[in-house]
């Protein structure tokens, strides 16, 4: 079974392990907006959320982005990603405001808190939305919010499919993990010991000259869509809970470099009978083997937890090869695949808005001088206030 993401308002009231809402000021007004801003990549977005008191919903006003593609065989470098960001981000928070509230002449009236991403991610884009963070915060007087990108898109998927307290799989172009809910962390049960898989399969793409438009890797998926593509054998690397990718990357790249048909000769249907491989049969076969370790790693902290619901979020998420096989494992079990789409998987800013909204709700706020980025900020690391304690039961 297969849970999606659902439009319009989400109701919070799935989310069993949500505490209540505290008493206080903030939680007094029968709505808060805020307004999140999300740059840690190749993608700058702006969303704004408003919480309604009254049907305990919270509401995605609007949610538009930008996205930096770098030229074909080429990846986007800090530097150059950071000019980006900074050339589309104003924009972007006024086109937001003005998507939320159509209407209004000062709809920046209506923001509560200003949420940002603090990490992890690449330093000149990160720097470059929480510069626009910081300013917007004092110009309009209303409190900031930090957020860890990763927690982010673990709380967007939860409420967006109402899962209550999965295993979650993280795959993204900087991170790969499993992850499990208790006491008040989002543990790590596994993850990638080098490169992450969204890294993996844009250099690949890279040498098998694919486009960045819209993405590598949806471009891989769309390759190894092709009718005739054949699997072929790739290294198979899973040390415990743990994967491993920059060994079939150098090994794929070589197959790549040594036996694929040249484009004329495919068009063709000139494939030697013996040695030659198309770019159809590598992306199939990179995307296989490499879906199938994230799939045994997952099933693993399923049993270990006693879960029966799996979350997949970030922007190798919105495969559909990997949502298939995710789903093949989860109804052997009796579970539930929780999936989305490129709406909430892709990097957003309504995520950072829903992470931020429920921090801001239990008064965690950012000082100014707190508000410093970082490359590096683990899952774990963040403290989630808003959940219950949970317990995990093996199977």
């Amino acid at each position: 079974m297969t849970s999606r993401a659902t439009d319009g308002p989400c109701s919070a009231k799935p989310l069993v392990d949500n505490l209540p809402l505290p008493e206080s000021t903030i939680n007094s007004k029968e709505t808060t907006v805020v307004l999140g801003i999300e740059g840690s990549a190749n993608k700058v977005g702006v969303g704004v959320l408003r919480y309604q008191k009254n049907n305990h919903t919270y509401e995605i006003l609007s949610n538009p982005r930008k996205t930096f593609i770098a030229p074909t065989g080429q990846g986007f470098l800090p530097r150059e990603t950071a000019w980006h960001h900074q050339a589309h981000v104003v924009a972007l928070v006024r086109t937001a405001l003005q998507e939320a509230f159509p209407n209004d002449k000062q709809p920046e009236a209506h923001v509560d808190a200003i949420c940002f991403t603090k990490g992890p991610g690449m330093g000149g884009p990160l720097q470059s939305c929480a510069v626009c963070a910081r300013t917007l915060s004092l110009l309009w007087k209303v409190p900031l919010v930090a957020v860890n990108h990763c927690v982010g898109h673990i709380e967007m998927g939860r409420l967006a499919t109402g899962a209550s307290n999965p295993v979650v799989l993280y795959v993204s172009g900087g991170n790969t993990q499993v992850i499990a809910y208790q006491d008040q962390r989002y543990r790590i049960f596994g993850e990638t010991i080098d490169i992450a898989i969204g890294n993996c399969l844009d250099r690949f793409a890279r040498v098998i000259g694919l486009s960045n438009d819209p993405s590598p890797g949806y471009n891989i998926e769309q390759e190894a869509k092709k009718e005739g593509a054949q699997y072929v054998e790739l290294p198979y690397v899973v040390k415990g809970m743990d994967v491993s990718f920059s060994g079939i990357l150098t090994h794929v790249e070589t197959l790549a470099k040594t036996r694929l048909v040249q484009e004329e000769d495919s068009k063709n249907g000139e494939k030697d009978n013996s040695n030659k491989i198309t770019k159809a049969d590598l992306c199939y076969s990179l995307q296989e083997t490499l879906f199938a370790m994230l799939v045994e790693i997952t099933e693993r902290a399923m049993a270990h937890c006693g879960q029966n619901q799996v979350l997949i979020v970030g922007g190798v998420g919105c495969n559909k090869r990997l949502q298939d096989m995710m789903s093949i494992m989860v109804s052997e079990r009796g579970g539930t695949l929780c999936a989305m789409d490129h709406r909430y998987c892709i990097d957003n800013g309504a995520m950072i808005a829903q992470a931020g909204v429920f921090a801001f709700q239990f008064g965690e706020l950012t000082k100014m001088e707190d508000t410093w980025v970082t490359q590096r900020y683990r899952t774990d690391q963040s403290k989630i206030v808003w959940r219950r304690s949970a317990q995990w039961k093996h199977t």
